[in-house]
C-alpha cells in the first residue's frame, strides 16, 4: 500500500509499505477515504514535535478519517464489509482508573493514531483498528462529512463543559476548523452571544456562516476593546482555540470575575504565561480540553439532524500523492483554506 510519511521537517514522502493484517478478533481491516489535515499534525509537520512526543523520521501523522470496512475480526458485529465508517483516533485500555472513571480521552495506557510512539498514522491507503474505534455512517455521510466528525467531537466534547450555555457570554478566540466546530456544538447547544476574534477576515466570514453574533479581527480593530464596550461586565466563558500566546492575555482581559477560560488551542512551546495578578483578583478558571472523550455519536447526531454545515469547512482536496501540497497549503493559511482533505 501507499503512505505519505514524514521524513524530516517539512518533508513529506509518498512510500510504499505492507499491508496492515488484523491480529485481534476484534479488530476492522479499513481502506481510508479521506483525511483531514489537522492544527495538530501541523505541529509535527513543522517542528516535528507537540511537548514530548517527537517524532522519529519517518514517521505516518494523520488522524481525522473516515474509511470503508475491508474485512473484520471474528468478534467484530457493530461494522460490517462495505460500511462507511467515522474513526475515532483515541485507542483506550478501558480498564484503567481513568477509563473506569469515564475518561478514556486521558487513558494511562491510551494510544493515539498518528502520535509518536504511539499509532502510525492514516495517511495511507489502510489501517486497522478495534472495532470500538469505528463508528458506522449512514448513505448520507460523504466521506468528508465523515472526517469532520473528529474535530466535531472536540467541539461537543468542549461545549458540554460549559453549563447552561443559553444565559452565557461566550468568547471563541480562533476561527480555525477547532473554533467553528465548537461554535456550531455551543449554538446547537442553545447558545446565542457569540463573540469571535481572528486574524484572517476571511475566517471571520465563515464565522459568521456558522452563527457567530459578533467578530472581530485583532490586527485591525479594536477587538479586545469593542467587545468590552458591548459587554461591560466580561464575557461569561472564553474558548481559546488559537494556541497564541496573545490570545491567552486578551482571554483574562475579556473575562468577568469569576469567569471560566477552556484551552483548546496548541500553543507551540511547551510553557504558556499568565497575568496571576488579574487572574487572581477576578477568580478565574482556567480549564484545558483535551481531545473528544465519547463524543462522536453525539457528533453524528449533530450532522443527522442539520445542525453542521459540512460545506463550510470542505475548502480543498488533494489526491495522496499532493499531500505535501495540502500541508503546505495549510501551514501558509492560503487559498482561503479551512479544511484541506486528503483524498484517497
Amino acid at each position: 500500500m501507499r503512505i505519505a510519511t514524514l521524513t524530516g521537517p517539512r518533508q513529506i514522502e509518498v512510500q510504499s509499505a505492507p499491508n496492515p493484517l488484523i491480529s485481534s478478533p476484534s479488530d476492522v481491516l479499513l481502506r481510508v477515504k479521506s483525511v483531514g489535515v489537522c492544527g495538530s499534525d501541523m505541529h509535527y509537520f513543522k517542528t516535528g514535535r507537540i511537548g514530548d512526543q517527537v517524532v522519529q523520521y519517518p514517521f505516518t501523522v494523520g488522524h481525522e478519517c473516515s474509511a470503508i470496512v475491508e474485512d473484520i475480526g471474528p468478534a467484530v458485529a457493530r461494522v460490517h464489509k462495505g460500511d462507511l465508517v467515522a474513526v475515532d483516533p483515541q485507542l483506550a485500555c478501558g480498564q484503567c482508573h481513568q477509563c473506569l472513571a469515564g475518561r478514556e480521552h486521558t487513558c494511562i495506557n491510551g494510544r493515539f493514531l498518528g502520535c509518536p510512539g504511539q499509532v502510525a498514522g492514516c495517511l495511507s491507503d489502510y489501517i486497522v483498528m478495534p472495532e470500538q474505534c469505528c463508528f458506522p455512517l449512514t448513505s448520507d455521510f460523504t466521506p468528508e462529512a465523515g472526517t469532520l466528525l473528529e474535530p466535531l467531537a472536540i467541539g461537543v466534547y468542549a461545549a458540554e463543559m460549559l453549563p447552561e450555555p443559553q444565559s452565557k457570554s461566550i468568547g471563541i478566540l480562533g476561527a480555525g476548523p477547532i473554533g467553528l466546530c465548537l461554535l456550531s456544538a455551543l449554538k446547537w447547544r442553545g447558545a446565542t452571544r457569540f463573540y469571535v476574534t481572528e486574524r484572517r477576515d476571511y475566517r471571520l466570514e465563515v464565522a459568521r456562516r456558522v452563527g457567530a453574533t459578533w467578530t472581530g479581527n485583532v490586527e485591525t480593530s479594536d477587538a479586545v476593546g469593542d467587545i468590552l464596550r458591548t459587554e461591560a461586565a466580561g464575557l461569561d466563558a472564553i474558548f481559546e482555540c488559537s494556541g497564541d500566546h496573545e490570545a491567552f492575555a486578551q482571554a483574562l482581559h475579556l473575562l468577568k470575575p469569576g469567569g471560566t477560560l477552556y484551552l483548546i488551542g496548541i500553543p507551540e512551546g511547551d510553557f504558556i504565561s499568565f497575568d496571576s495578578s488579574l487572574m487572581r483578583r477576578k477568580e478565574l478558571t482556567v480549564r484545558n480540553v483535551r481531545r473528544q472523550n465519547g463524543c462522536v455519536e453525539k457528533a453524528i447526531d449533530m450532522v443527522s439532524s442539520g445542525h453542521f454545515d459540512v460545506q463550510a469547512f470542505e475548502t480543498h482536496h488533494f489526491p495522496l500523492t499532493e499531500t505535501q501540497a495540502a500541508f503546505e497549503l495549510v501551514e501558509g493559511y492560503s487559498d482561503r483554506v479551512i479544511k484541506a482533505f486528503v483524498t484517497i
